[in-house]
């Protein structure tokens, strides 16, 4: 089982839930939806998420995803990152971390 994560907010997720999938806004936006390794994950919470409250971690086994996974370089991170072309079937969720 290979593991990524993604960062959103408890009502985000919980949006998701009662759908049945999850779509962050980015995918609409940009067409992916942006995740990380575990390593990255204290890096892009400090970057992008100091102003945002009730955020939770969800791990994603990538095994599991019917959206296609693409790892791709990020210039202005100058790092690799997981993303996923289209939404998070809620069977590839494996858990819900809360971040504080």
């Amino acid at each position: 089982m290979s593991l990524i994560y993604h960062i959103t907010t408890k009502t985000d997720w919980a949006d998701a839930q009662s759908k049945g999938f999850y779509e962050a806004p980015a995918l609409k936006e940009e067409g992916f939806i942006h995740c990380c390794e575990a390593a990255q994950v204290d890096h892009i919470k400090s970057k992008y998420y100091t102003q945002t409250a009730d955020l939770v971690k969800l791990i994603i086994d990538t095994e599991k995803l019917k959206s296609q996974l693409v790892f791709e370089w990020s210039p202005s991170l100058e790092e690799t990152f997981p993303h996923i072309y289209g939404p998070i079937d809620m069977d590839a969720v494996v858990g819900v971390e809360e971040l504080t």
